[in-house]
């Protein structure tokens, strides 16, 4: 165990005086920040160590006392955990430049709009808000236009409506396609507030903890509601290729079976880090089922995976990067649609790197399909 000099630079005039808090995975990220002492006068230090750090990998954030609190850059945006190597004991120096609160709360850009507060999935038997993005000249075009379709809708486009492990980090997928060249409708999806019904919904299979998976319904609802009303209201391409689903975690996973049983629909998929291990064997099984059945019908289908190296399984000691990379070899003799696989050597299980992720991903898609649209 080692020990961990933190010397931090206030250069902000706001809040002196006030406590400062320590959040980080010294703490499992617990919504509970460590106190670490008052904020300093502009251009003072204050200093405090951490004891029993183990070896590995450490995050950090500093904050007021809450994750809605956190340290900004000078422009206002929220600031990446300040990462370190643990191999021995450190000093390491941060500095105070800004408050996050202490700037607008949203992130959204203009071409964020709520579609539906309480759009009704009748499968599913629930309302859920859906969020929908529409690209720059929108308005103004006659164009039709691909569409992706995503689901965790809170934490795509706005920090005020995410919420992490680690604090409200958003995907910045609204940033991402306003600079690309390749202008894209979004469809997002909020996953219930209950992170149980989430799991709920976003399983095909049942495990020892989810007796009742909604998952199948909520595609259903998806494909033969949502979609069919965003096709009538707004100029969408109907090439499949031009409709892709993407989705990180259980998200992952459920873009992994929309792609499944959903060829037709769905042309590409980008699964990010999804959750294999919770339902390796019954993810297995259908994969084989419906690549032997209906061969023909994933031709055209692109499957663009993603994962961090550092991705490691909540319940062992077995990584994430290892259950898709064998995954994706299982398929890759019998898949008879193209497999795009990207990595992060640094990357974890977070928003953080799905914001990269996602960047990544539209990047090929823009090049792949650019001259269809």
């Amino acid at each position: 165990m080692y020990q961990i000099q933190i010397n931090i630079l206030n250069n902000s005039d706001r809040y002196i005086g006030e406590p400062l808090y320590l959040a980080g995975t010294f703490n499992n990220w617990d919504p509970e920040h460590l106190h670490v002492g008052q904020i300093p006068a502009q251009g003072e230090w204050i200093s405090y160590t951490l004891f029993g750090i183990p070896e590995g990998e450490l995050d950090l954030k500093l904050s007021r006392g809450s994750f809605s609190t956190l340290r900004a850059s000078k422009e206002g945006s929220l600031l990446d955990a300040a990462s370190f190597e643990v191999t021995q004991d450190l000093i390491i120096d941060l500095e105070i430049d800004a408050w996050r609160d202490d700037f607008l709360a949203s992130t959204a850009s203009p071409q964020v709009q709520v579609l539906d507060k309480h759009f009704y999935f009748p499968e599913l038997a629930v309302y859920r808000r859906v969020w929908i993005y529409l690209p720059k000249g929108y308005a103004e075009s006659q164009a039709e236009y691909p569409v992706l379709y995503m689901h965790d809708g809170q934490h795509l486009f706005d920090e005020a409506t995410s919420v992490g492990r680690a604090g409200p980090v958003e995907w910045r997928v609204d940033e991402t396609i306003d600079k690309a060249d390749l202008a894209s409708i979004v469809v997002a999806i909020d996953h219930a507030q209950d992170y149980d019904r989430r799991e709920q919904e976003y399983m095909i299979h049942p495990t020892a903890e989810i007796i009742d998976p909604r998952g199948q319904a909520y595609l259903e609802d998806i494909v033969n509601t949502l979609k069919p009303y965003v096709d009538k209201h707004y100029r969408t391409s109907k090439d499949p290729q031009l409709t892709a689903m993407v989705g990180s975690s259980l998200g992952g996973l459920m873009a992994t079976y929309a792609g499944l049983l959903y060829p037709e629909t769905f042309g590409t998929i980008g699964s990010f880090s999804p959750s294999i291990w919770l339902d390796n064997e019954p993810l297995y099984a259908l994969t084989d089922l419906q690549y032997s059945m209906r061969k023909d019908d994933y031709k055209n289908q692109e499957i663009y995976f993603y994962i961090g190296e550092k991705e490691n399984r909540v319940t062992s000691s077995l990584q994430m990067f290892q259950d898709l990379k064998d995954y994706i070899q299982h398929i890759t003799s019998i898949y008879s649609g193209e497999i795009t696989f990207h990595t992060h050597p640094s990357g974890k299980h977070s928003a953080h790197y799905w914001q990269y992720a996602f960047k990544e991903f539209y990047g090929y898609w823009q090049e792949r399909h650019f001259s269809k649209q």
